[in-house]
């Protein structure tokens, strides 16, 4: 057992875990962000991935026709309704898998959507760089974007306390399509069906050429929690709630691309929110953040609360997920007493992928400790050295000496 496994049971262990909840624990919050391809030599915003090219034509060619009716007919998912049984069709499976066309498809009868009109399209500029944002205020078409884009159009259920979503690894069809066609035009003579099947399955394990990411948002209150319960105006809370969940999502695109993760995981969800309340009001607010989670009465749990929607996999047995409260009722008053003393220097634009990136090398476990005061700071202390030595190596690299990779923690 290495030291960090040790220091974290000794923690469960001041909690109430029994052996067996502390096991439990070990396993849900484990920390599985890949720190080894990190460089601090990055320069963030990071540069756009592949697919953002694409979704900057949808944005242009939508402020002409609309958005939803230039998706409708890139998107195939949007060509299909919310349907049960529907992934299971033959239509369905040779459109999205694919890419046959929808024309003779009787099934194909098109998404429905409550307020078409008022879905907007946008391109976020985040510290992960730009993202397409999918915008809507209308909560049922929300909730079916959701289906079709991520539940392969079957109406299975939505969280009330879900007010946004992240798509990944979305096979986008169209681009296929404009693949074709640059490669037909370059290989002109020689583009038959065969050829392009062959050229199709080199194709294939390229998915950043196919694969898209983007965030579906809504503009209701975040975690559903009302302006009454937060003690603002209905148009002041929808103003925040936005901002923060924006940021939120954000956070996890940061995350999946400098650490090859985003899970349904509380330490996640305690970074994100971080981010998204500090974004969203300029301070961190551990008492808003227990609320959207459904803990603002701790020791007692509010049914609907956002808690509910990371049990685990397999999911904590109760006794554990109990303690697992208050390890987050910890975090994040701890999070809040060190943003209180340090926030002002954590704003710079430089601080704060460096304060994101210091949080992801942490447990929730030591984020609950007394110590984790000592633990982010620390952190924080090694990543500010190890940029200077990055930017020291970088000018002696153009004086003419070798650059070093640096060594993280």
């Amino acid at each position: 057992m290495n030291n960090q496994h040790q220091l974290r049971a000794c923690i469960l262990a001041s909690y109430g875990a029994t052996a067996r909840e502390t096991e439990e624990l070990l396993a849900y919050n484990q920390n599985i962000f890949d720190h080894s391809c990190l460089t601090l030599a990055a320069k963030f915003p990071l540069p756009p991935e592949p697919h953002v090219a694409a979704w900057e034509e949808y944005t242009a060619t939508a402020k002409e026709v609309g958005v939803f009716e230039v998706l409708s007919s890139r998107l195939v998912q949007l060509q299909f309704p919310i349907l049960e049984g529907i992934s299971q069709t033959e239509a369905y499976r040779s459109a999205t898998r694919k890419g046959v066309p929808v024309d003779s498809m009787v099934e194909a009868t098109g998404l429905i959507l409550q307020q078409p009109e008022q879905l907007q399209l946008m391109i976020y500029q985040s510290l992960a760089g730009a993202i397409p944002i999918l915008l809507t205020k209308n909560r049922k078409d929300f909730v079916s974007l959701v289906q079709a884009l991520t539940m392969r159009n079957e109406p299975l259920p939505v969280p009330a306390s879900m007010g946004a979503c992240m798509v990944t690894g979305f096979n986008n069809w169209d681009r296929v399509r404009q693949y074709r066609q640059q490669w037909s035009a370059k290989n002109f003579g020689n583009c038959s069906e065969s050829s392009w099947l062959e050229e199709f399955r080199r194709l294939i394990p390229q998915k950043q050429l196919y694969q898209d990411r983007l965030i579906i948002l809504s503009d209701g209150f975040y975690s559903n929690v009302s302006a009454s319960d937060i003690g603002l105006s209905e148009s002041e809370w929808r103003r925040i709630s936005l901002n923060i969940r924006l940021e939120h999502e954000c956070t996890h695109y940061f995350t999946q691309r400098l650490f090859g993760s985003m899970r349904n995981n509380l330490l996640d969800e305690l970074i994100a929110d971080y981010r998204g309340i500090v974004t969203a009001i300029g301070h961190y607010r551990a008492d808003w953040f227990l609320r959207f989670l459904g803990l603002e009465s701790f020791p007692d749990y509010r049914e609907g609360g956002r808690l509910q929607n990371y049990p685990g996999q397999p999911p904590l047995s109760e006794d554990a997920f109990k303690i697992l409260q208050a390890l987050v009722k910890s975090a994040a008053e701890n999070l809040e007493r060190f943003d209180v003393q340090y926030g002002q220097e954590l704003r710079t634009l430089n601080s704060q992928p460096i304060m994101l990136i210091a949080l992801t090398y942490l447990t929730l476990e030591e984020l609950a400790s007394s110590e984790a005061h000592s633990y982010i700071q620390k952190i924080l202390d090694q990543l500010r050295t190890s940029l200077k030595e990055v930017e020291g190596q970088g000018s002696k690299k153009a004086e003419g000496h070798p650059k070093s990779k640096p060594q993280l923690i």
